[in-house]
């Protein structure tokens, strides 16, 4: 049986290329989020090590150990669910995976996703990014979990947003609640992120989580912040803006069914 209602927060970083450093900040946010009654809190892509990338593909087998063994306390510590949007698996020839995973309240990993899309952009003559370089695409569709009492949740990172077919595959599952973890660069975020998360929540009738990376990370690497949270008619009902923090909003179950009711588009589709 669904709750009719419940909340969720999504935690917005500044990470660094410090392993122990952001796993200390992580939980911090994670504990404030539990007191103000979280029962899903969501953390960002790079969560546990945003910096150089070289470095971080070097830790992979630390950093997955770690943010292994840590989250599964975690949750049973705060009885919530909690998103690890995005950290380093070893992969072969010497590349990783981008993973995340969803652990419930047990500490039992519910799901686990590999980033399909990876960022291989030029935005400027000073600012390009190669994700394969190092990255190894996953080769399944993501997960929806059904989280009992709650609502069924489905997976993604960060530069997935730009491709409304995964989130209508999710829908399709029955995905009420959409997870988009993500380190957005400033110059995208500033022209797309607002409109792109909007968006995927508008035509799959579906809420938004979409925790976030802020400020410099390293010596190079910017994002864009803006951390939220938004629901299924594309109102925001949470924006973390630049700083580092976490946001809280609430799911309404009874809303969500309303809206699908009223505005049948997923019946609607024609071409699948």
């Amino acid at each position: 049986m669904q709750m009719p209602s419940f909340p969720v927060a999504a935690v917005q970083m500044n990470s660094q290329p410090d392993l122990d450093r952001n796993m200390e900040e992580a939980y911090r946010w994670i504990a404030r989020a539990a007191r103000a009654g979280a029962t899903l809190t969501g953390l960002p892509e790079h969560f546990a090590f945003l910096g150089d990338e070289d470095e971080r593909v070097r830790q992979a087998d630390r950093i997955s150990e770690v943010v292994e063994d840590l989250l599964p306390k975690w949750a049973r510590e705060f009885d919530a669910y909690l998103l690890g949007g995005g950290y380093p698996t070893r992969a072969e020839g010497g590349r990783v995976y981008n993973r995340a995973i969803l652990v419930d309240p047990e500490g039992r990993t519910v799901a686990r996703y590999d980033k399909l899309h990876l960022f291989d952009v030029e935005l400027s003559e000073r600012e390009s990014y190669r994700e394969s370089d190092r990255v190894v695409a996953g080769s399944d569709p993501p997960p929806v979990h059904e989280a009992e009492g709650l609502a069924r949740i489905g997976l993604s990172i960060c530069y997935d947003v730009r491709f409304p077919e995964l989130y209508r595959g999710l829908a399709a599952q029955g995905a009420g609640l959409l997870c988009v973890p993500s380190a957005f660069t400033r110059p995208t975020g500033r022209a797309h992120w607002e409109t792109l998360l909007r968006a995927r929540a508008i035509e799959n009738s579906a809420y938004v989580i979409a925790p976030a990376q802020t400020g410099r990370h390293g010596t190079t690497r910017e994002t864009y912040g803006h951390a939220m949270i938004v629901d299924p008619w594309g109102g925001i009902l949470a924006d973390a803006g630049t700083k580092p923090g976490v946001i809280l909003g609430q799911i309404d179950m009874a809303k969500l069914r309303d809206i699908r009711t009223r505005l049948p588009a997923l019946r609607h589709r024609v071409l699948t």
